[in-house]
């Protein structure tokens, strides 16, 4: 886990052994439930540190502490098992549609003694019925293109919480299509964060809730996906 190792000194997070110790569990646990739960393409250790657990960790920076984190399509965890790992005073629920991934997300939690991660089977507009104005983040990765994802992620933010977006470096075409989500929304782009991991270019994109937005969104009927807010 050498290279692990070298991105969080260099990304100035904390570690100890216990620290690598999760990540690699962690790693064993992603391979050994793999082909049960379908969880990953990537699975040669490497490719694992490099585009999930290290590319997760990029967004550290933008957590603080007692912060309550809301990740969407949680999947196999990324980014926020990662971020759990190094962010123990940090709270974040991951929710998934599929059952399979979030008993997946359950054993990591045992396994990892991550008592500050809960995992639960929901989709997001059931729970966002539930919980609009609560979180201070919400993050997805690799889930929709933003102006489905914003539609989801900004109705769970309390006013002045902030979306953590995870994209590829080509993410200013699907800015430039925000325009309408923004405005409908109640929500403005902070800032666009871009970043190089061994020739993997990404970018993080945070928006910000400017106000409650209305309690017709997220849209149902997977009316986010189909006709999205352009």
């Amino acid at each position: 886990m050498k290279l692990l190792e070298e991105y969080l000194k260099k990304l100035n997070i904390p570690y100890d052994n216990t620290t690598i110790d999760k990540f690699l569990k962690y790693y064993e646990l992603l391979i050994h439930y793999n082909k049960m739960f379908n969880l990953t393409s990537i699975t040669e250790k490497e490719e694992v540190i490099i585009k999930h657990f290290v590319d997760s960790l990029y967004g550290y920076q933008f957590f603080k502490k007692n912060n309550r984190v809301v990740d969407v399509g949680a999947g196999a965890g990324f980014p926020s098992i990662p971020l759990a790992i190094v962010l123990s005073d940090v709270n974040f629920t991951l929710i998934d549609s599929l059952n399979k991934r979030i008993n997946f997300l359950n054993i990591v939690k045992e396994e990892l003694n991550l008592s500050n991660v809960t995992a639960i089977h929901t989709r997001v507009e059931d729970f966002c019925s539930k919980n609009r104005n609560t979180f201070d983040i919400s993050t997805a990765r690799a889930v929709a293109s933003l102006p489905t994802l914003l539609e989801y992620l900004i109705p769970l933010l309390k006013v002045n919480g902030k979306a953590i977006c995870y994209k590829s470096l080509n993410v200013e075409n699907e800015i430039a299509m925000c325009d309408n989500a923004f405005k409908k929304l109640y929500c403005k782009l902070e800032n666009k964060y871009d970043y190089n991991i061994e020739d993997n270019f990404r970018s993080i994109v945070i928006v910000k809730s400017i106000q409650e937005c209305n309690k017709c969104y997220p849209r149902s009927g997977n009316k986010p996906k189909t006709k999205p807010l352009l």
